[in-house]
């Protein structure tokens, strides 16, 4: 039921959002090869600056962050904490809490995380400076997998919708193990200490019963810090944030319904010409909202809060900044690396999750899902081919600014792997799904 009504709540912006982002990340592309594409990478490069004395919060090693670097080190670490928020739910009372549940996603999920790997490591030899990039099309967007599938409708089954949610969630699993372990450069001990502290602190103050989001957010920022100083990837903090952030509401549920009916019950009567409440009112009304307050977990509530900053503002700045493909210039465009990401995603994410799911289901590990069949299935596999956001994110991890050559290719990569994925699944779920589903 969580995720059911996860996916309700998600279905009405996915599309919005995912229009929105794949505008952007034209528009991105188109100005990178115009004629203002010198203030484009003027404008990526400008020094940010938020300082407290001679302290500047957005620095690294005594560098000021540039405009890319604040965007994908510091605003991506909320769209992490976002996304470990979701995990966090999935695993306590969603898809992913018990075996039998998540049994076929997590399969399905180590088919795609294994087999586009494979495909890249054959394409662009590990041993080659393009063989950094192992990991690029290991993901899939749920954001934008969801949207694609969104537009398909109530012809969609619910356990089609539930299967491409959870084995992305697992991908999201496995892509954020991946930067933690493989793109982290020299460890400072000293300020990953200091962070451990923090998070012990906020565990047992979630633990006391504190509902304060706010306070969890402002010494999730200093944790932040810590990590941007000490050689791991930032962005993982907010991973480990959503870990230490209270699951448990204050108030239950049925007695939040009694205290509502007590409430209304007693509260001070009105006349019909009465514009203006009584302190007595206003009393009772503030006893309603810090009930309500109460009632839903600071998890549940800063998930929620969350998802229309990352939805419109945050992945909308992440696409423009990182999708501007320069499509002339020095370096070939079409080379080995994105050759290795565009059929890493095409290929590699279809091969790996079908025929993982294929050999769980016909070997009796795991059943197939009422509602799902070989034919949707392949088209859902397609649809896990769209890596987009964490397939950028990993690209610029793998060459950054040491390989920008190989960077443009691995983003031409992503975006057509994605744009094909995506079209591909569509057609294929549109012809395979019944006319209507009630």
């Amino acid at each position: 039921m969580i995720i059911l009504r996860s996916i309700k709540n998600h279905s009405s912006m996915n599309i919005a959002a995912s229009i929105l982002l794949f505008i952007t990340a034209i528009a991105a592309a188109v100005i990178a090869n115009s004629s203002v594409a010198p203030m484009y990478q003027e404008f990526l490069a400008h020094e940010l600056h938020l300082r407290i004395g001679t302290f500047n919060l957005l620095s690294h090693g005594g560098q000021n962050l540039t405009m890319v670097e604040f965007i994908n080190d510091g605003l991506m670490t909320v769209f992490f904490l976002l996304v470990g928020l979701e995990i966090k739910r999935e695993l306590l009372v969603g898809e992913l809490s018990s075996f039998r549940k998540a049994a076929l996603p997590f399969i399905a999920a180590c088919g795609g995380m294994v087999l586009p790997v494979l495909i890249y490591a054959w394409v662009a030899s590990p041993g080659s400076e393009g063989g950094q990039g192992l990991a690029i099309p290991m993901a899939t967007d749920i954001a934008f997998s969801l949207g694609v599938l969104s537009l398909l409708g109530s012809r969609v089954p619910l356990s089609l919708k539930i299967f491409l949610t959870a084995f992305a969630v697992v991908d999201d699993i496995g892509g954020i193990l991946v930067i933690a372990l493989f793109y982290s450069s020299h460890v400072a001990y000293e300020y990953l200490l200091v962070a451990a502290a923090l998070y012990v602190v906020l565990y047992f103050i979630g633990k006391q019963g504190s509902t304060n989001k706010v306070f969890f957010l402002l010494i999730g920022v200093v944790i932040w810090y810590m990590f941007l100083q000490s050689g791991i990837h930032s962005t993982i903090s907010g991973v480990i944030l959503a870990f230490v952030i209270p699951a448990k509401p204050q108030l239950h549920v049925g007695k939040y319904i009694e205290r509502i009916r007590s409430t209304i019950n007693t509260f001070p009567a009105m006349g019909e010409e009465s514009i203006v409440l009584t302190n007595e009112q206003i009393a009772k009304l503030k006893e309603v909202e810090s009930a309500s307050d109460r009632v839903i977990s600071p998890l549940q509530s800063l998930e929620d809060n969350l998802h229309g900053a990352v939805n419109y503002i945050i992945l909308p700045l992440f696409a423009f900044v990182n999708a501007g493909v320069v499509f002339s210039g020095s370096g070939e465009l079409i080379g080995s690396v994105s050759i290795a990401v565009a059929m890493g995603l095409l290929i590699g994410k279809f091969i790996g999750i079908y025929s993982f799911t294929w050999v769980a289901v016909k070997s009796g590990l795991t059943p197939m899902p009422e509602g799902m069949n070989w034919k949707n299935i392949s088209g859902v596999a397609l649809l896990g081919g769209i890596g987009f956001t964490v397939s950028l994110f990993i690209a610029n991890l793998s060459f950054g600014n040491t390989h920008p050559v190989l960077l443009n290719q691995a983003k031409f990569g992503v975006l057509c792997g994605t744009l094909i994925a995506g079209i591909l699944g569509y057609i294929v779920l549109t012809l395979v799904l019944p006319k209507s589903q009630e």
